[in-house]
């Protein structure tokens, strides 16, 4: 068990399958009292009679006071989990890459801008971002999401450097292919370069809870994307090039 935490009050966003699902069942068997938020209100309540939590449905960015009061009062750990994947290029309509902009950063931003006050003046709180590796890296296919996801990433990295030494602990969750809806919904830039590596949502909550007792801001359920990141700083025009491999590989297979 991790005594960290024990009798937690645990917010997890679009928790009603996938990673999130996985996340507040392993929350709940450590002891925590957890919320379950999905915008599929039949699937939120599902996971929360699995778990005996408390399922609060609806947008991701507007339940933090509502999932506060069914904690009663304080939140301990909120899990920015909801996400979009959005694919397309620079010419994807405004709307989607507005969207993919207001689900994958701004619920990060107004979640913090509810919460942080409160463990600020108490000296101790909890964010967990499932970011994904392309915020780290980038996704062949998927310029709203890969750039969207940087920018959750980049969010998450300037809550830790800001508030740390007050006591709020962040942790972004950069996982490749996971086996959920959304890597059956990426299509064949998914099948190419996320499915033959892809791990289960239990793995990525494994990941999590060893970077919890370890008290680290990255958590990379794929080790390897260690090394891609490295590569991407240090030879970024090497990097690139083999990336772009890879683009023009799914171009001629489509």
């Amino acid at each position: 068990m991790v005594e960290a935490v024990q009798d937690a009050g645990v917010v997890v966003t679009g928790a009603g399958g996938g990673i999130g699902a996985a996340l507040a069942r392993r929350f709940a068997a450590e002891g925590a009292r957890v919320v379950v938020n999905d915008l599929d209100a039949v699937r939120a309540k599902a996971v929360a009679d699995e778990i005996g939590g408390i399922a609060v449905p609806g947008d991701a960015s507007a339940i933090v006071a509502e999932a506060r009061d069914a904690l009663g009062g304080t939140v301990d750990v909120y899990c920015a989990n909801a996400g979009l994947a959005s694919g397309g290029t620079e010419a994807a309509d405004e709307k989607v890459w507005a969207l993919a902009w207001d689900v994958n950063v701004m619920a990060h931003v107004r979640a913090a801008q509810e919460l942080l006050p409160g463990w600020l003046e108490r000296g101790s709180g909890r964010f967990v971002s499932t970011v994904s590796a392309a915020g780290l890296l980038t996704m062949i296919g998927a310029a709203p999401y890969s750039v969207t996801k940087h920018g959750a990433y980049a969010f998450a990295e300037w809550l830790s450097l800001t508030y740390r030494h007050r006591g709020v602990q962040v942790h972004a969750i950069c996982p490749q292919g996971v086996r959920t809806d959304m890597l059956t919904a990426s299509g064949s830039a998914g099948d190419l370069v996320l499915a033959p590596t892809a791990i289960e949502p239990d793995d990525v909550a494994d990941a999590l809870f060893k970077g919890i007792e370890e008290d680290r801001f990255l958590i990379l359920p794929h080790p390897e994307v260690a090394e891609y990141y490295q590569a991407r700083a240090t030879t970024p025009d090497r990097w690139l090039a083999n990336m772009n491999h890879i683009q023009q590989k799914w171009e001629a297979a489509r």
